[in-house]
């Protein structure tokens, strides 16, 4: 195999310079840091979970105020996605008139479902 020397070293430059363009050179420079660091760090945490046994790692616990934090969000956001979804299934089911209001109310007082009278009034 032949080794790499200087000439071909900038010759190699010189390709990737006309290539990606002066101005891409230091954002592809960082990605490709970027990518070297996260190849480090995944490796070292597979190196670590193969020395380590399961057993002898304590478990990872969230301390008990986040977890009933997290939990009570949760617990918010299924009533939120029940709520939409009986709306959503009333609003198929019933075809609610455009403009109304979820509760059949018209808006700013002109009844929607009937746009004779709002015309008379």
């Amino acid at each position: 195999m032949p080794n790499i020397g200087t000439p071909e070293l900038l010759i190699i430059l010189l390709v990737v310079v006309l290539i990606f363009g002066s101005a891409k050179l230091p954002q592809l420079a960082r990605s490709l840091g970027k990518s070297a660091r996260i190849l480090k760090a995944e490796t070292k945490g597979l190196r670590e979970d193969d020395d380590d046994a399961p057993a002898d790692r304590p478990a990872k616990t969230m301390p008990s105020s986040q977890g009933d934090d997290a939990r009570d969000r949760a617990a918010r956001l299924r009533e939120e996605a029940a709520r939409l979804e009986r709306e959503a299934a009333a609003a198929e089911g019933g075809q609610r008139s455009r403009g109304a209001l979820g509760s059949g109310e018209p808006i700013q007082g002109v009844p929607v479902s009937d746009p004779g009278q709002a015309r008379k009034a």
